[in-house]
Parts: structure tokens; sequence; C-alpha cells
């Protein structure tokens, strides 16, 4: 069994779905699709929403190793993303030696601004927590009160972890749309800018895959 976490956002919550359709669709291995959701954390999760935060769970995706009960291993996405390929060849990539294993991706944004006009930020280690493969039991830092109080760079930089456990994945794995080329054999696809439920987005890079698995999703009543 594969526990995953999805960021969800009220504002976009048919990206959650896509998503986990597609991850069940694709995946050879039993999984279990949890989302994190403010409106279930709030015993938890006491955080004020930062202004410069473009999601619900852009600090609340830390809580996961907490969630696990800091046991086992567990994977995070953001919910702007569509999985195109079983997720257990992920899964199978855990490595003991870490806490958690990322797509280490190097760049500058090209946009300054991204979906809903939120403002593109730049700093160091940027969309490596997009996606985490986390060795939960190594996390244990992620207590509830860290995650409420300590900064965004302090969390989404990995400052509670020696660089020594922040292992590598290929950055198949986390294909961020607009920034890398267009690419067919990637795995899993980010659209870190803006995705095609949003209007203004519809005809970006693999969109058409998006709608595929959206039209999918759908249930007819």
């Amino acid at each position: 069994m594969i526990p995953v976490f999805i960021g969800y956002d009220n504002k976009v919550k048919i990206a959650y779905h896509v998503l986990a359709e597609s991850i069940l669709r694709n995946s050879s291995t039993p999984v279990t699709i949890s989302p994190i959701n403010l409106n279930n954390l709030k015993n938890i999760y006491t955080r004020k929403q930062d202004p410069l935060a473009s999601t619900e769970f852009s600090f609340s995706r830390f809580l996961v190793p907490h969630l696990m009960n800091y046991n086992g291993w567990a994977l995070f996405m953001d919910s702007d993303m569509v999985m195109l390929s079983d997720i257990t060849k992920l899964w199978n990539l855990r490595n003991e030696n870490y806490a958690i294993q990322v797509c280490k991706h190097e760049y500058i944004p090209k946009s300054k601004n991204k979906f809903l006009g939120n403002t593109q930020t730049v700093f160091a280690k940027k969309n490596w927590s997009s996606l985490m493969l986390m060795n939960t039991s190594k996390c244990k830092t992620l207590i509830p009160e860290y995650v409420n109080n300590k900064s965004g760079l302090e969390l989404h930089q990995f400052k509670w972890l020696d660089e020594s456990l922040i292992g590598e994945l290929p950055l198949e794995w986390n294909w961020l749309v607009g920034e890398y080329p267009y690419k067919k054999d990637v795995h899993n696809i980010h659209f870190t800018e803006g995705g095609p439920y949003f209007k203004e987005y519809k005809n970006t890079e693999y969109a058409e895959e998006w709608f595929k698995i959206y039209d999918m999703t759908k249930i007819n009543l």
C-alpha cells in the first residue's frame, strides 16, 4: 500500500480529483490517497494564511510525517500535477539513507506571476517540496508546533534537515510545464504556473493529457 498525500485547495478542487484519478488509473499497487485539506486540520494546523502563499497547502504539506505518526514512507504531491506513469516506479526509488527525496530543480522562473494573479516568488530550492518522498521516521523535527511557527523558507528550503539527508529523484517525476521543454516520456507533469483548469492556461503544454484524465474523472448523473 502506497500512502499518497495531495495538497487540497478549495479554489481549484478539480485539480485534486484529476491528479487522484491519474494515480489510480496508472498504479499497479494499491494506494491510499489523502487530501491535505485545512478543513480537516483545524486542531493541528493553526498557522495564519501567508499572503505570499499561492495555495492553501503551502505549509501544511509539512504535516505529513505527523499524520503518518512518524512511521514509514509517504509521498506528498502538489495538486497541480497529473501522473502519467505507474506510481509504483517512483515508490521503488525509496532509499533508506535519506529523510526525503525530491527532484532538485535548479532554475529561475520565467514569469513574474502565476495562476490567480499570485506573485511568482524566487528562492533557492524552489519547487523541491512540490513532490516529496518522505521517510517520516527521519522527519521528526516536523512536529505541528514547528510547522505552525517556522518561516516559509525554513520549511521549503529544508533547513530542518542536514543536506546529506536530501536525496535526488529524476526530474521526469516533477516535470515543470513552461519551465522545461516539452518532452513525451515524462512520468509526472507539474503545471506550476497554472493548469488547464484555468481558462488562461487551457492551451498550455500537456493540457491534452490533463483533459484526457479530466474526462475520465467526470461522472454523468
